[in-house]
């Protein structure tokens, strides 16, 4: 048993409908890519062990009902349990691949593009054109690649919804290049749908552009479509991708009155100096934007005028338009050249010695005059706190806790002694006198006891 994948790819027809069977053999013989699918019906070979069938529906639109020859049907929430049956539902189309499917007339029921046909995919093939030998960063790349089947260019109404051609460029990780461990750069991915740099819509050729903005070095490119309905890569042989071929030298200003030189050096052994236009735009530090056109000159140099406008940052954008030595014309978005000019410090004329005596002496006067301000400032918030405090004991003591203030104060009298006051005095000291005197007896009558003689 031979192996078939089949695509039905429903495409309008922009002809009448032909008078052909209701039920027409899909068979598989080299020649015929396309069979009319006529009342929504198609028969299915018995040499057919699987088959990719693909119905482009009204946008929005339930997915399709395939329907058997033994009349059971096939629903798109049975390809999770079914082991032979695929099903991709998307928004617009179904992608349907059946093993081993049941031969006989199939038929296929839903909101399919009407005057459609089947296609049947034979041997599907990418062909991208190749890239230029003599590439340099900055530069912008024009692409064509575009898909044959038996090697027949597919050009099918519906085919550019489900279909997009991706650009990547890869990293050889040579340590001898700048770009060593840079990875893969996914660069763009175009549709053959006429918009952008894509020339006619539906014609099978997918057209592009895509700048090189990513590090010089060795790479190596990779074409390649993948979809549920084909998956095709195209690797390129790596190629170099040099730096721009562009040097830049500054010659700032002398004076406020002239302005700054920056001069564009062409190299010769890469692009043709003759054939070379610049284009850019000035960015000044005051904000002001100014446009330049450098024409072709038969000389390695060119140069660009900028205004002085003193101190500040100024900036460059810059494009080449031109043909390489190769004679293969190309266009190029440059780095942006930046360049800074330091503010001047500006100088302080000198005093002389008395005028500066007496600046030294006002600048130590305004230093004492600050110290005592902001001294009598401290002075003034702590009396002001102090001051809140106390009104605020003041008010939780009369109208919080209901308490009367009480002043107590015992002030020191300088007033005589009452005579009560001297009365008590005298009889305090006239007991202590006849305590003495009694005291005194009893030591008189001890003394005359008599002696021994």
């Amino acid at each position: 048993m031979r192996r078939l994948i089949v695509g039905a790819l429903l495409i309008a027809i922009g002809f009448g409908a032909l008078a052909l069977p209701s039920i027409t053999l899909l068979q598989r013989n080299g020649k015929i890519n396309e069979i009319p699918l006529l009342d929504n019906r198609f028969r299915i070979d018995h040499k057919v062990d699987k088959i990719t069938l693909l119905f482009f529906r009204t946008r929005g639109a339930p997915a399709v009902v395939l329907v058997k020859p033994d009349g059971s049907k096939l629903y798109a929430p049975q390809a999770l349990k079914n082991e032979n049956l695929d099903w991709f539902d998307e928004p617009s189309y179904d992608l349907i691949t059946i093993s081993n499917p049941t031969p006989g007339p199939w038929q296929v029921v839903g909101s399919i593009q009407p005057n459609s046909r089947i296609m049947v995919l034979g041997e599907v093939e990418l062909h991208v054109d190749p890239l230029p030998p003599l590439l340099f960063r900055g530069e912008t790349l024009k692409v064509s690649g575009h898909i044959t089947n038996d090697g027949k260019p597919i050009q099918t109404g519906y085919f550019r919804d489900v279909v997009s051609l991706f650009v990547e460029f890869t990293s050889t990780n040579n340590n001898n290049y700048a770009n060593f461990g840079a990875g893969t750069q996914s660069v763009t991915a175009f549709k053959d749908d006429g918009r952008e740099f894509d020339e006619r819509p539906m014609d099978g050729i997918f057209t592009g552009e895509f700048k090189l903005s990513f590090p010089a070095g060795e790479w190596q490119p990779e074409f390649f479509i993948e979809t549920p309905i084909l998956k095709r890569r195209v690797v390129k042989e790596p190629l170099i991708i040099a730096e721009p071929p562009f040097d830049y030298h500054l010659e700032l200003a002398t004076d406020k009155e002239s302005e700054h030189e920056l001069l564009l050096r062409i190299d010769q052994d890469i692009v043709k100096p003759e054939t070379v236009i610049f284009q850019g735009k000035i960015f000044y530090p005051n904000g002001e934007e100014k446009m330049f056109t450098l024409n072709e000159e038969a000389r390695l140099y060119r140069k660009v005028m900028i205004q002085n406008y003193d101190w500040g940052r100024y900036s460059i954008e810059l494009s080449a338009f031109g043909e390489n030595v190769n004679g293969r014309e190309f266009m190029a978005t440059l780095p942006m050249y930046k360049f800074e000019i330091e503010r001047p410090i500006e100088k302080v004329p000198e005093l002389p010695l008395a005028e500066q005596k007496m600046a030294n002496q006002e600048k130590a006067a305004e230093i004492v005059d600050d110290t005592m301000s902001s001294s009598t400032m401290i002075a003034i918030i702590l009396f002001g706190n102090l001051m809140v405090l106390l009104f605020g004991w003041l008010a939780i003591r009369i109208f919080v806790q209901n308490k009367p203030i009480k002043l107590r104060f015992k002030l020191p009298s300088f007033k005589k002694k009452s005579e009560l006051e001297i009365e008590e005095t005298e009889i305090e000291n006239q007991k202590s006198d006849g305590n003495g005197s009694k005291n005194d007896k009893s030591g008189d009558i001890l003394n005359l006891s008599m002696s021994d003689d």
